[in-house]
């Protein structure tokens, strides 16, 4: 099973995603690009998922480029708010789904009110991609 999660930077939700499905099951093969990707993760995001006791330190900030010939089986978009436009998936893909967060990069406010925004999406990752494993991945592995 081929998951590949995709947005703008690739450098915060989709990295979350990534590292929570990888975290399900290890029989899945997970990857996350972008369509500007940015070159680096951002820190608050590896800090939130480090505190849960997922690593995603080492994962890589890719362009979208670098999986246009792979087969995949969900390609899955992350993008959110009404500001931003999700990237079109030109590959080989069984199944294209949106599963849309807020983006706590672009949080304004203190430092404490931008780390709760963090925790927040962070939390609603990993809800809605565990549901999205349970129901629509484990059945088929």
């Amino acid at each position: 099973m081929k998951v590949l999660i995709l947005c703008t930077g690739n450098s915060c939700r989709s990295q979350m995603a990534h590292g929570f499905l990888q975290s399900f099951d290890n029989r899945i093969t997970v990857e996350s690009a972008g369509t500007e990707a940015s070159g680096k993760l951002n820190q608050k995001a590896v800090k939130a998922m480090a505190e849960i006791g997922i690593d995603i330190s080492n994962h890589t900030s890719d362009s979208v480029q670098k999986y246009l010939n792979d087969k995949w089986n969900y390609v899955i978009t992350v993008c959110g708010g009404a500001n931003e436009s999700c990237p079109a998936f030109t590959g080989k893909v069984d199944n294209r789904l949106h599963i849309g967060f807020d983006d706590p990069s672009h949080a304004q406010g203190t430092e404490e009110f931008i780390w709760s925004e963090f925790i927040r999406v962070r939390n609603e990752i990993k809800e809605r991609f565990f549901k999205f494993y349970a129901e629509e991945i484990k059945p088929k592995l």
